[in-house]
């Protein structure tokens, strides 16, 4: 099982700390395991596991736990008086209604360090935040980068690098892939129904959705326009030509629901001479490759917005604040930004053909500041600059 050392330590630096840490991401990209492996760092450390309260909400074992009465009584009985520090991890606590009062009460009532995983942003949501402001300290978790990827997946000996990177593209880096014995069927068939359950129980069911039709066709239309600028206005015009009466209130109602669920995310722009970020347009990426694959086509995965897709999460991974960029008429497709650094990327498959390298430099050249420069690329590049432009290999670029 592989140590995600980066969140494992960004719990570990959280433990005994008064703030609630919280574990957030898609479904099956590894909370639990997280979760776990925290708990076993926890005994290792001699902590007494009857000071350890680990509680599944996925497991039959807690389904008579419906309410925050029932999550409290259940703590306190355990604790039942004790002075001493228990260790609360609490696993898909979103299942248990009105959680986040229980919680609350943990902090109140008992000498506690908690933890807790979710599938939906509503953990972050403004009732959370108000119950318990200033006490939250975030973990969001991605799926598997592809150096993760190439650690776990049972690859054959002889398959170099850009045999590999070609699976992730394809694939994604859900971490139950690494199991599948590299069998393509039954991957496709795991990752499609994965993509049923995120959809069902964190976007349909939690939000009681009833046109279930038009959210399946505003995902793959979604899916179809990664990488462009859109508005839900927009994206409401397209339905009706297609014979839906949807508005674009509801086209953003939805999308939120996907966002939240983390499913999608939506990239606003920056306008670079204004400093200031724009509220018409954005982009919309897909959480993984592999999920989007099974909307757009599987064969259609070694495409332009695939790439751009792969980058972007990327740089979420690696804790970037990201924005489509706008310079007066210009764009830059990121600008990745942390509060002493600033790169503007651009992603092309290829700049091989003169034009495209015009293209791509042009809009890196146009902004007016000192800031690094990246064009990505899958062309096969080494150390090469294009007028202070760094041009960088793709898969160099995820492995670096």
């Amino acid at each position: 099982m592989l140590i995600r050392k980066k969140y494992l330590n960004q719990l570990i630096d959280g433990k005994d700390l008064n703030l609630i840490k919280v574990i957030t991401g898609v479904r099956r990209s590894g909370k639990s395991t997280l979760l776990l492996q925290y708990k076993d760092y926890l005994v290792k450390e001699n902590i007494n596991s009857k000071n350890i309260i680990y509680m599944n909400f996925e497991s039959a074992e807690y389904y008579s736990i419906k309410n925050y009465i029932d999550l409290y009584s259940y703590i306190k009985n355990i604790i039942n008086g004790s002075k001493e520090k228990f260790y609360i991890l609490l696993d898909e606590v979103q299942n248990v209604n009105e959680w986040e009062k229980a919680v609350n009460s943990f902090l109140v009532d008992f000498n506690s360090d908690i933890y807790i995983t979710g599938s939906n942003a509503y953990l972050l949501s403004s009732e959370l935040t108000t119950l318990l402001a200033g006490r939250v300290l975030t973990i969001k978790i991605f799926p598997f980068s592809f150096s993760e990827f190439i650690k776990e997946y049972p690859f054959k000996s002889d398959e170099d690098k850009f045999t590999k990177f070609d699976k992730y593209l394809k694939y994604g880096g859900m971490p139950m892939l690494v199991n599948m014995n590299d069998n393509e069927q039954l991957i496709i068939n795991y990752l499609n129904d994965l993509k049923e359950v995120v959809l069902k129980k964190d976007v349909i069911n939690r939000n009681n959705i009833k046109d279930i039709v038009f959210l399946d066709n505003l995902i793959k239309y979604m899916a179809s326009v990664i990488g462009n600028l859109t508005t839900p206005y927009a994206i409401a015009e397209f339905m009706k030509k297609n014979g839906s009466s949807i508005t674009n209130e509801t086209v953003d109602s939805y999308l939120k629901m996907l966002e939240n669920a983390y499913f999608i995310y939506r990239v606003p722009r920056y306008e670079l001479k204004g400093k200031q970020l724009l509220k018409t347009q954005g982009k919309y990426y897909f959480i993984d490759n592999g999920l989007k694959n099974m909307i757009d086509g599987i064969s259609s995965y070694d495409s332009g917005s695939s790439y751009e897709n792969l980058i972007y999460i990327e740089l979420l991974r690696r804790g970037y604040e990201v924005y489509v960029g706008q310079y007066n008429d210009i764009e830059i497709d990121f600008i990745a930004i942390k509060p002493n650094e600033r790169i503007y990327y651009q992603v092309s498959r290829s700049i091989l053909d003169e034009k495209v390298e015009e293209r791509e430099k042009k809009s890196l050249l146009a902004i007016n500041d000192n800031y690094k420069k990246v064009i990505l690329t899958m062309d096969n590049v080494k150390n090469k600059q294009i007028d202070g432009i760094e041009v960088i290999n793709i898969i160099d670029f995820l492995l670096n």
